[in-house]
This record gives structure tokens, C-alpha cells and sequence, in this order.
């Protein structure tokens, strides 16, 4: 039973939300309030033999806690924060941090030059609304699309918007940057990402080794099974690993994000699809084996599923997906098909030029 080893599945993030406010004394108290936890908690899982990647904190729409009547006195109030997280009274821990959600054409209008000055402190997205009539908000996105542009300008490489980005259709506590934003009226909470690549690799392999049939239907329905099970088996085990943990309980669990969430240290999504029969991702039979990983990364019982829980495919964090660009296995015409049936990080698309 090779999908219980838990170096298959590692915990890619632990991510608090929390909530500041403009009494810029309370915000060390909470920083480290929840960067103790992380921490905490990270042991609590190390002492169970899994290995916790990263640790991160999300916070309220910045506008409710930052200066914003303009841009020096929003970067003063960054370069604050920056300052607490690097204290020494959190030596030791490298904490990822996300600013949470800019809801206004002023916000977005600072967005170029903090994401700038302060990387990945600066984390940050725009959330895109639909109107009754199910129309977006086509003026907020042009404000999003000028700041995606001048970052692209001003940054080297345009690499600062790997921290800043658009969301459709998307709930808060996503625990991945820079998608992640909080709302107060949640409270102080934390999600539970995961690394799996390697874990459905290895379930499908071992199927694949066990069965004798060429059967379409019953490949697939086998390697639903394998794969949800083994899923299944590590959120269980460490969802109560979190229930018997001895941590600060001010922080209320909201659930696992179930993704994929491959990057460059474990195996890449193109090996799950190989191993479901697929010669390379963006080949036929791409779209239906997209479906049936969505499914099973919403299959997983007794937990709140939160985040993207599903498929989600970022090519520029996926050895594999981004050598496909390279040989030009798919399109951006290709991976809008697959969309459909599956989430898609547009932003992290290389584009040449």
C-alpha cells in the first residue's frame, strides 16, 4: 500500500486569514499571532512525518487596514509590515504574505509601484464581479488589464505579476498567491494546501501494473478509484492530525484546498496523463482525462473543500507543462478547451516576445 508513504504528499502551504484594521499597534500582535501558529502547527505535522513547504498569511482587502489616500503614504504602511516579518522574533520562519484584494481604480492605480517596491510582500488580486445580468464588470477589468501592462514594464521581466492577478468566479481562501484574498466577516481561519503529483503518479503506475485489460471504460474507472482513495487517505490522516494538534485554537480550520499543486521539486502533472494512456498533454484525449482529474479531486468526503479543489494547471510551475510550450504540444486556443472542464492559469502562461 504504497499511498500511504507520506513523503508522496506533501503539504504545500499552510495559509492563515486574518483580519488588521488602521491601529497600526494591534498589527504586530496579529502578524505574529498567526505566524506562531504556522509554525506550530508545521511541527505538529513534521512530528507525523509530513513536510510542510511554506507558510503563509492572507489579510482583508488592504484598503480597510493601509494608508491609500496616496502612494507614499500606502508604501510608508508596507514598508511597516515588511519590517515586522522580518523581526527577529520570527527568525526562522520565511512567512509568504498576500495584502488581499484591491477593490477600487485608486488601488489598482498603486498596484504597479508596490508590487514593485516590496514583491512578494505585495501579493495582491482584483476581484471581477458579475452584474444582474450576468455581465462583468468590463470597466474594473480594463483598470486590472493597465496594471498588468505597466507591471509588465516596470518589473524585470514583467516577473512582478506572478504577484498580482485577476479573478473570476473565484470565493476567498484560496490558500495559493496571488488568487488569495480574506474577508473580516470570516474571522481568523486557515486552509491546508497539498503537493500530490508524485502520490498519483506512483497509485497509477502500480494500477497500471496490476491490471490486464485494454477496456477505455474500465482503465478509467480504476483510475478514478486509485487515486481518490489515496487522496482520500492523506486529507483524512491529516485532518486529524489537526484535530488532536495542540495549537492555538483562535484559528478556525476552513478546510483543504484538494489541487494538485505541483512544483519544480516533484513529479509533473504530464506524468498523470501519461500514465492515464495519454502520449502528451495537449494530445487527444486531453479534455476527458482533465474531467476525470477534476473529478476526483472533488470527491473527497467528511472535509469543507475550499480554494480551487480541482484541476488546476499552471504551465510556468510545471517542469513538464511548460517544456509542452517549448515543443509546442498546445496553444492558449487549446488550454481554453480545457478550461472547460478544468481551472487554467492564464497568467502564468509563457507568451513569447
Amino acid at each position: 500500500m504504497s499511498y500511504k508513504n507520506k513523503d508522496l504528499c506533501r503539504i504545500r502551504t499552510i495559509t492563515t486569514f486574518l483580519s488588521l484594521d488602521k491601529g497600526k499597534e494591534s498589527w504586530r500582535k496579529e502578524v505574529l499571532k498567526a505566524s506562531h501558529f504556522c509554525l506550530d502547527l508545521s511541527k505538529e505535522f513534521n512530528k507525523n512525518d509530513y513536510i510542510v513547504q511554506s507558510i503563509r498569511i492572507v489579510t482583508n482587502p488592504f484598503g480597510e487596514y493601509l494608508n491609500t489616500e496616496n502612494i507614499e503614504s500606502a508604501r510608508k504602511d508596507l514598508a511597516y509590515l515588511s519590517n515586522l516579518l522580518d523581526s527577529s522574533d520570527m527568525s526562522g520562519i520565511r512567512i509568504r504574505f498576500a495584502i488581499g484584494e484591491a477593490r477600487t481604480k485608486r488601488e489598482i492605480e498603486m498596484l504597479p509601484e508596490l508590487v514593485k517596491e516590496f514583491g512578494d510582500l505585495c501579493n495582491v488580486c482584483v476581484n471581477v464581479n458579475l452584474d444582474d445580468y450576468g455581465i462583468l464588470n468590463n470597466e474594473l477589468i480594463q483598470q486590472a488589464s493597465e496594471a498588468v501592462v505597466k507591471i509588465s514594464k516596470i518589473t524585470p521581466r514583467g516577473e512582478g505579476n506572478f504577484n498580482f492577478t485577476v479573478n473570476f468566479n473565484c470565493d476567498p481562501l484560496i490558500p495559493y498567491f496571488p488568487a488569495s484574498y480574506h474577508r473580516k466577516e470570516l474571522g481568523n481561519c486557515f486552509v491546508v494546501g497539498l503537493e500530490t503529483p508524485d502520490l498519483l503518479v506512483s497509485v497509477l503506475k502500480e494500477f497500471n501494473q496490476s491490471i490486464d485489460t485494454h477496456n477505455h471504460n474500465t482503465l478509467f474507472k480504476g483510475y478514478y478509484d486509485v487515486m481518490s482513495k489515496a487522496l482520500q487517505y492523506h486529507i483524512s490522516t491529516i485532518k486529524k492530525i489537526i484535530d488532536q494538534a495542540n495549537v492555538d485554537k483562535t484559528f478556525t480550520f476552513s478546510g483543504f484546498d484538494s489541487s494538485a499543486a505541483p512544483s519544480k521539486n516533484c513529479a509533473s502533472m504530464v506524468a498523470v496523463y501519461e500514465q492515464m494512456g495519454i502520449a502528451y498533454f495537449g494530445s487527444s484525449g486531453t479534455v476527458e482525462a482533465s474531467s476525470l482529474l477534476t473529478k476526483v479531486f472533488k470527491s473527497i468526503k467528511d472535509v469543507e473543500l475550499v480554494g480551487f479543489s480541482g484541476l488546476m494547471l499552471a504551465l510556468t510551475e510545471d517542469t513538464g507543462l511548460a517544456q509542452g510550450t517549448i515543443r509546442s504540444n498546445f496553444d492558449i486556443r487549446s488550454l481554453l478547451t480545457y478550461s472547460s472542464v478544468c481551472g487554467i492559469g492564464l497568467d502564468t502562461v509563457p507568451i513569447p516576445g
